[in-house]
């Protein structure tokens, strides 16, 4: 069973990479490279492309989740950088996301996007159970500490929340917000891929503190646990079984 990493804001060059490969697909195409972590052979996949410099509004996530099922991927880990939407959850903290609101715009996020695709898809359980029990597993034996579940809001970008709007997200169950979890997570599971995400709380939400938020000081605070994550990444990846038991794929069947 393939396993994917995909990488995000801060994360594209923690490991080293082989040749990338283009990937043609009915929405464009998408690029993926092989990478050893922890032993095994892994593809990998940067959000924002080659370059990391794709804004989160123009990621072209159909393709690349397209890309990495075509490719046989069957399991995925992702890294998201993320904004706090509580004042106990601060900027360097490391938690899985265990579930999400989606307050997305535009486009509907989905695979079935041509008339008569009748379909609707569980989402009782959101993210792979399976792989957030491994992620956990490699952060309690690195002495990262018990890896918190979090409610992750997904909000269309590209600028940030204001004060109102986080107080709201906060109010409604959210945890955490981001631009990017929230259409892979969807792609995913209709792909029938399982799908953890690993989220690096990058800031605080507008208003909760006094620093005015930029895209420059997310990846400084990303970078500056780049060292514990790759060490998490590669410690969960080593412990992943060749075979899984959750039950993701049986939830991605479509019904009526």
């Amino acid at each position: 069973m393939k396993l994917a990493l995909i990488a995000g804001t801060g994360t594209g060059d923690l490991f080293q990479l082989g040749t990338w490969e283009e990937i043609q697909t009915p929405y464009g195409s998408a690029c993926i490279t092989h990478a050893n972590i922890g032993g095994r052979e892994v593809i990998v996949l940067r959000r924002h492309g080659l370059g990391m410099d794709r804004p989160p509004h123009l990621v072209n996530y159909h393709a690349n989740l397209w890309a990495l099922k075509e490719v046989g991927v069957s399991r995925i880990i992702a890294t998201a950088a993320v904004g706090s939407l509580r004042l106990d959850i601060g900027p360097g903290s490391l938690a899985l996301l265990e579930d999400f609101i989606d307050f997305m715009k535009g486009h509907p996020i989905t695979r079935y996007d041509k008339p008569g695709m009748i379909v609707h898809v569980d989402f009782s359980m959101p993210y792979c159970t399976e792989l957030m029990s491994f992620l956990r597993q490699a952060a309690l034996c690195l002495g990262l500490g018990n890896l918190p579940g979090v409610t992750y809001v997904g909000m269309s970008g590209p600028r940030y929340e204001t004060p109102a709007e986080v107080r709201m997200l906060g109010k409604l169950g959210g945890d955490v917000v981001g631009m990017t979890a929230v259409p892979e997570t969807i792609l995913a599971r209709e792909f029938g891929m399982c799908y953890s995400c690993l989220a690096i709380v990058a800031n605080y939400g507008a208003g909760l503190s006094d620093v005015i938020l930029s895209h420059e000081d997310v990846v400084k605070m990303v970078k500056a646990r780049s060292t514990e994550i790759r060490s998490l990444l590669e410690r969960a990846i080593m412990m992943i079984p060749d075979d899984s038991k959750c039950g993701c794929p049986t939830l991605a069947k479509p019904f009526e």
